[in-house]
């Protein structure tokens, strides 16, 4: 009795700790009403009297309010103060009544009233309390009417009878909860025994198994509890259900146990919950509907727990390292892009005006030479820009084959007539073999050719006598199906035995001493597996040091019923007529370039600096094409081009847009499309394929190209 006595008045405690703020906001308003009845000194008097009282009723019930243990002077100390209040308030009543006139007596009336009704309250947690809040109340306040002075216009036995119903009505109230609670009591009693059965079991186990009513009662705990949070079991049987879940978890948990329906329905839930030190701890319980042990009674909420934060440690960390590499991932691309841009717009200018020089019949041989070397050299470091942004495209899952007809003699002879003279310069021979009459295979050979191409320019690059060969084979594989084996073999310095493991990973070369040498990202041969690996085929090296290597591939591809026909080589294009271009390029250097590309044709062009002067240009003038780089200042080019499609300038919605620009990631290219551009031309440019461009896009015989936005 004694436990249950205590266990009320920390509930009480906690409540009233809670509700200090309305009462105070409640006792200042009738503070200012009783003005208008009682002398103010009275008032204020009582106004300080309560202030004191409810401080010292928030310093007693503190610690019931924030869950911590209270010893027996603690309760009676706020037990205390409870009375002190409820009896202050009752004086107010009383002066009310007795001096406040008709309208006084009316205001005490319903404040004696709130009074008993308030201690009806707390019936359910403690008996005494009524006694000492509601029921002395109530007979002081029905004495006072029945013998004290009456109000004019009252009539006492009418007023009397309505307090007495209204104490009557409370004290039913009261008598019914303390049944509920005795019922309640009885409940938990048959529950003990059940508990008892399986108390070993439960207090031995590592998780928490805890058994609540589905009206929120704790009912069993597990004392594993107390290892776990630092709460005793005691303690936590005294608490409302979910007090110690995190603020943030509490409703979720709430929501989710409440939509449990029938014994039998379970649901598992993750959150946090708050120890006695104050950290948070997750845990995970599965929350179970079961039948209660004694026939006829309410289901009850069966939950083991057990805590995950090692878990979701772990998770945290996972979750840590994804962000990162995402970031690191996207940080990539940028520095790829930046720099791919970076390096091609001075390349633009380095190998186009070096091939204007290659061109020209004013140099002597000396000057012809170095022209030569530049635009060589140049376009070495085009091939290795090339090489990292093939690499990152193939990382990224950017490449897509395209599967066409093609003969793999033919093919492989092609590839050895580019590198013929390179073969020649250094007195090497270089031989082509396989079988002429192979059938037609259905394969991307542009994709092989870069392959094949990779593994000729190697064997050319670290063989300084003898020769290369290149075998192509092809054997049937049935269903159509056939084998193509592609190798190529040198007299070259050959890779050491414990290197051959790792030619085909990126950034691998033999030693340092061959980046020297040879120079060379060591990107090649990482490109071509991962391209051979697209095609599931297989890619290998057989190599002797010091003797010569043979690099091979083998692809399954099927049989092809006829082969395209090869494309004659295309002649130079020429511009059919006179054109006028607008340049909107903020480079001088690319400018200059441009206009000297296109000086010996019959071109107009117009040159501005940045967007904003090259949509104030399209807006005056019609032009056939619009050449526009994208990073600029003031205005780059994607908001450029938006704003000359969505202008009222001459022909604005059909006069073509070409990316110039030395952006040419894929998505950097879907990006300028998006924009309204008509096609993309990448730096570096060369003659040959801006005429290509201009003449493809400004062609009389059909001005609707939709094909064209790509292949420029």
């Amino acid at each position: 009795m004694i436990r249950i006595l205590d266990e009320g008045l920390d509930e009480i405690a906690a409540g009233h700790h809670r509700a200090t703020p309305l009462r105070c906001a409640v006792t200042l308003v009738l503070g200012l009403i009783s003005l208008a009845v009682l002398p103010a000194d009275l008032c204020v008097e009582w106004l300080m009297l309560m202030a004191a009282l409810e401080g010292w009723s928030w310093v007693a019930t503190r610690a019931q309010y924030l869950g911590r243990p209270v010893d027996r002077a603690g309760r009676l100390r706020h037990l205390a103060s409870h009375v002190a209040i409820v009896f202050a308030w009752l004086s107010f009543a009383l002066a009310m009544w007795i001096g406040g006139g008709q309208t006084g007596a009316l205001v005490g009336l319903a404040v004696c009233l709130s009074i008993i009704f308030y201690s009806q309250a707390h019936a359910f947690q403690s008996t005494a309390t009524v006694v000492l809040i509601g029921a002395l109340p109530a007979a002081a306040m029905l004495a006072v009417v029945a013998l004290g002075p009456l109000a004019p216009g009252l009539n006492r036995w009418v007023v009397l009878a309505a307090l007495a119903l209204a104490v009557g009505f409370a004290g039913d109230g009261v008598f019914s909860m303390r049944r509920n609670r005795q019922r309640f009591e009885a409940a938990r009693a048959r529950m003990a025994e059940s508990e008892a059965r399986y108390r070993v079991l439960a207090n031995n186990v590592t998780d928490v198994i805890a058994l609540t009513g589905i009206d929120g009662q704790r009912l069993y705990i597990s004392p594993s509890i107390e290892r776990e949070l630092g709460y005793s079991v005691d303690y936590l049987l005294s608490q409302p259900n979910y007090r110690f879940l995190h603020e943030d978890d509490r409703a979720r948990v709430a929501e989710r146990v409440g939509t449990l329906r029938e014994p039998g329905d379970s649901v598992v839930l993750e959150y946090r919950v708050v120890r006695a030190d104050g950290s948070l701890l997750w845990v995970e319980t599965s929350f179970c509907l079961s039948e209660n042990v004694t026939p006829g009674g309410p289901p009850q909420i069966l939950s083991v727990s057990r805590p995950i934060e090692a878990r979701k440690a772990m998770e945290r960390d996972l979750i840590e390292a994804r962000e990162r590499a995402e970031l690191a991932a996207a940080a990539k691309s940028d520095f790829l892009a930046n720099m791919s841009h970076e390096l091609r717009t001075p390349l633009n200018a380095i190998i186009g005006f070096s091939g204007l020089l290659q061109a020209s019949d004013r140099l002597g041989e000396a000057d012809a030479r170095s022209a030569r070397l530049i635009h060589d050299a140049s376009a070495t470091l085009l091939e290795i820009v090339n090489s990292v942004l093939d690499f990152s495209k193939l990382e990224a899952g950017a490449v897509e084959l395209d599967p066409q007809p093609f003969v793999a003699l033919d093919e492989a002879r092609a590839v050895a007539a580019l590198v013929a003279r390179q073969a020649e310069a250094k007195g090497l021979t270089l031989e082509v073999g396989g079988a002429p009459a192979a059938p037609a295979l259905m394969g991307d050979a542009p994709r092989l050719r870069q392959v094949l191409l990779n593994f000729l320019s190697n064997a050319l690059k670290f063989t300084s006598r003898g020769g290369v060969k290149v075998s192509v084979t092809q054997s049937p594989e049935g269903d159509g199906r056939c084998r193509l084996r592609a190798e190529v073999t040198d007299t070259g310095i050959g890779v050491p035995k414990d290197q051959l493991d790792h030619v085909f990973e990126r950034f691998t070369q033999a030693d340092v001493s061959v980046s020297r040498r040879f120079g060379g990202t060591g990107l090649g041969l990482a490109i071509c597996k991962r391209l051979i690996d697209m095609m599931d085929g297989s890619i290998g090296v057989v190599s002797v040091e010091g003797e010569g290597s043979t690099f091979w591939f083998e692809v399954s591809l099927p049989a092809a019923d006829a082969v395209a026909q090869p494309r004659p080589e295309a002649e130079p294009a020429s511009l059919e007529r006179p054109l006028r271009l607008l340049l909107v390029e903020d480079v001088p250097v690319n400018r200059e370039l441009v206009l000297a590309l296109l000086a010996p044709f019959d071109v107009d062009v117009d040159c501005a600096c940045d967007g904003v002067q090259g949509v104030q240009a399209a807006e005056r003038t019609a032009y056939d094409l619009i050449l526009m780089d994208v990073q600029m200042p003031v205005m780059d080019g994607l908001t450029a081009a938006r704003r000359i499609r969505a202008g009222t300038g001459p022909n604005a919605a059909a006069t073509p847009i070409i990316a110039m620009t030395a952006n040419v990631l894929p998505e950097q290219v879907a990006k300028c499309l998006e924009a309204g551009m008509s096609g993309h031309l990448g730096k570096p440019i060369g003659p040959a394929r801006l005429l290509e461009t201009i003449a493809a896009w400004t062609s009389p015989a059909d001005t609707a190209h939709p094909e064209r936005a790509l292949s420029a």
